[in-house]
């Protein structure tokens, strides 16, 4: 995707945000000689190297980190990257009950806050796709034909930030919007239907 963002639709971009699962050492190294900065999650069981090859590889839940370093952040190898590869990891709070290891190429990178926000950043895109998948029927097209689906994609995208301004205005979720809209549906045709059935008895 990368690769077709560069050389056929010649975006420019600087940073690229990812979840632990695109966290591999193929895709790293192809943001890095593009001269772009990725922020990324690793999982806690990845094997890495705080010591300078003085310790063998831990997992990143059993790396200790020292006032400064929760702070700033602390300079790691990654086992399988090459050997003068290094990676800045953040111990982030996502939540009150959850924490990330928040992976970056940008060594100059020392503000916690600032990675805190691009990890913040990532998750509302993650919430758009989960949202937008959800409440408008994205992906209930069957069509094959590549306008109609371009249409239907951006018809979903205009419901959705309808129904996202709607949601922020009132101060509730998109998902409870959604249901009071329906709700409010069903109890005005239960009341008055706009389509009358007529019982026949054979």
């Amino acid at each position: 995707m990368i690769v077709n963002v560069v050389n056929t639709k010649k975006l420019q971009f600087k940073t690229v945000l990812m979840d632990s699962w695109y966290a591999t050492q193929r895709l790293m190294a192809l943001i890095d000689n593009l001269g772009s900065i990725y922020y990324c999650p690793l999982k806690i069981n990845r094997l890495v190297d705080d010591t300078g090859g003085v310790e063998k590889y831990k997992n990143i839940a059993e790396l200790t980190w020292n006032e400064s370093e929760k702070i700033s952040g602390k300079i790691i190898k990654i086992k399988g990257f090459p050997r003068d590869k290094k990676v800045k990891l953040f111990w982030v709070n996502v939540s009150t009950n959850k924490t990330e290891y928040i992976a970056t190429n940008d060594l100059s990178q020392c503000s916690k806050d600032d990675v805190e926000f691009e990890s913040q950043t990532r998750w509302k895109v993650e919430e758009f796709h989960r949202e937008i998948k959800q409440l408008t029927g994205l992906c209930s097209c069957q069509c094959r034909l590549r306008k109609i689906q371009i249409n239907h994609i951006a018809c979903g995208m205009l419901v959705w930030n309808f129904l996202k301004r709607l949601a922020v205005k009132i101060g509730k979720t998109i998902y409870k919007v959604k249901h009071e809209l329906l709700s409010d549906y069903l109890l005005q045709e239960l009341k008055k239907p706009t389509i009358r059935f007529r019982a026949v008895f054979i």
